[in-house]
């Protein structure tokens, strides 16, 4: 499988908000994921990184 669990980062932290994302997809307010069980989350974020072999994607909140 090649999903990847979604973290948000703020001060060095980081808070898991999805498990198992299979889609990230670009929304008018921010960033929209989709995991393999057909779960929604819009975030108003923006890709800080990704760990490819570590299957995760970390996400920054924009500030508005």
């Amino acid at each position: 499988m090649c999903e990847a669990n979604a973290y948000l980062i703020s001060d060095d932290k980081k808070e898991l908000v999805m498990e198992a994302v299979d889609t990230v997809k670009p929304d008018d307010n921010g960033l929209r994921l989709i995991s393999i069980f057909g779960d929604q989350k819009i975030l108003q974020a923006k890709i800080h990184s990704l760990s490819l072999i570590d299957h995760e994607i970390y996400l920054k909140e924009i500030q508005t």
